[in-house]
């Protein structure tokens, strides 16, 4: 398909697929054997909804991204004629200090979004995959957080205000920009982790936090049994943990942080609360003969950049009280092949794979999960894997909805083919 380029479109940045980085050939080629025939890249908004219009007009099928860090999470596609990427709208719209929120365009990167945050002494607390190429549209878009989710929720969670574009070309707001604006909540809640299929965001507006000038972390490694104890005395007390993660023995040894399962718990805040909070934990994890090891450092980004290394990562989520024998199902059907981390509250993590070749074993843990309330989904790996082991595995009963949404959103599905739950 050739781009018709009106007048309007001048303001944009095209670049044909055969002189594009190798970057965005590598993230293609796990999705599609067909490439795109071009990234678009607009400079303005209104570049933006022309190409929108234009897509309509030529029944052009696009993927919106922002650097294209994630453009491999999800499932395959047939055939998409254009990337669209926001990484040109990439401006800090308002920052209201005082009321520690700040509104940002959707191809804003979150280490620029820190580094703007810092003099202020406040932060964004998310921790997404590849926090320096990763766009704030991106990270909403895949609902991409980690550890950080113990004390302050998910994407969603932080998330006040949206602008999108829908697929025709019409721009649309929900929330505000103000912590207790609750309008247009169920459209945010709706976009985040949508996987650019229903519409591509423009703008957002996100809830801070200042940043804590002080913190411990706590490791604990032992037995199974004892980790597990030391999670439920922690759940059901008063403590209140930054981080809360369980480790699979195979990630501990691959941090160089020693054998075993571990219990990892980061505290901040000022620093009676906490020496507090760290001599009860103590307390608590010696009598279950668990020796408390203390380091400075926040290791949560190091622990993302080890997993996200790996080939193969699937996002999972389990029952919480099930996080360990998890762990334990992933050592032994893996050979402790697999590196895995798990947040202790909310059952959600990932897993990371040296291949794609575990076929029999991604299709065991996925049953060993939806056997306990949860899921296994594919988020980064090569095309066959794909091809082979279906990316979502959605096994309920909310796929009629959704395509009823999609159609609502996207009627004539141009936005990001297939790549959804159920080949939405």
């Amino acid at each position: 398909m050739t781009l018709v380029v009106e007048p309007s479109l001048q303001n944009i940045d095209l670049k044909t697929w055969q002189y594009c980085h190798p970057h965005w050939h590598g993230q293609m080629e796990q999705i599609s054997r067909q490439p795109p025939e071009a990234i678009l890249i607009p400079r303005s908004r209104e570049a933006l909804q022309e190409i929108f219009h234009t897509a309509q007009r030529e029944k052009a099928t696009v993927i919106p991204c922002g650097n294209g860090s994630k453009l491999a999470w999800g499932g395959l596609t047939s055939k998409v004629d254009w990337l669209i990427s926001t990484q040109n709208l990439n401006h800090i719209v308002d920052h209201a200090v005082d009321d520690l929120t700040i509104t940002v365009e959707a191809g804003l990167t979150f280490a620029a979004l820190q580094a703007h945050l810092k003099p202020y002494q406040q932060y964004l607390p998310l921790d997404p995959a590849f926090p320096d190429q990763a766009t704030l549209g991106g990270i909403v878009a895949t609902a991409d957080t980690g550890s950080l989710r113990q004390r302050y929720g998910g994407v969603r969670d932080l998330l006040l205000g949206i602008t999108i574009l829908r697929a025709d070309g019409t721009f649309a707001k929900a929330g505000g920009k103000v912590v207790k604006n609750v309008a247009g909540y169920d459209l945010m809640k709706l976009l985040t982790g949508s996987y650019g299929s229903l519409a591509t965001i423009v703008e957002l507006t996100f809830r801070l936090y200042p940043i804590q000038k002080q913190g411990i972390t706590l490791r604990f490694t032992g037995e199974r049994h004892q980790i597990r104890q030391l999670q439920q005395r922690i759940h059901h007390s008063v403590l209140t943990p930054m981080v809360l993660d369980i480790f699979s023995p195979s990630l501990l040894e691959k941090l160089n942080l020693g054998t075993g399962y571990s219990l990892l718990v980061r505290f901040e805040g000022i620093q009676e609360s906490i020496i507090a909070q760290r001599e009860r934990l103590t307390q608590m994890g010696a009598a279950l003969n668990l020796q408390a090891i203390a380091f400075d450092g926040d290791p949560t980004e190091k622990v993302q950049e080890t997993l996200h290394r790996c080939p193969v990562v699937c996002k999972v989520g389990i029952l919480p009280s099930r996080g360990l024998d998890l762990l334990a199902r992933v050592a032994e059907l893996t050979e402790n092949q697999a590196i895995a981390r798990i947040h202790s509250k909310s059952g959600l993590g990932l897993i990371a794979f040296p291949h794609g070749k575990f076929l029999r074993q991604f299709r065991e843990l996925r049953q060993f999960c939806q056997e306990n309330h949860g899921f296994l989904t594919v988020l980064q790996g090569p095309y066959a894997l794909k091809q082979q082991f279906e990316p979502w595995g959605y096994p309920g009963d909310a796929l009629p909805l959704m395509r009823k949404l999609k159609n609502q959103f996207d009627p004539h599905n141009i936005l990001s083919p297939q790549r959804f739950v159920g080949g939405i």
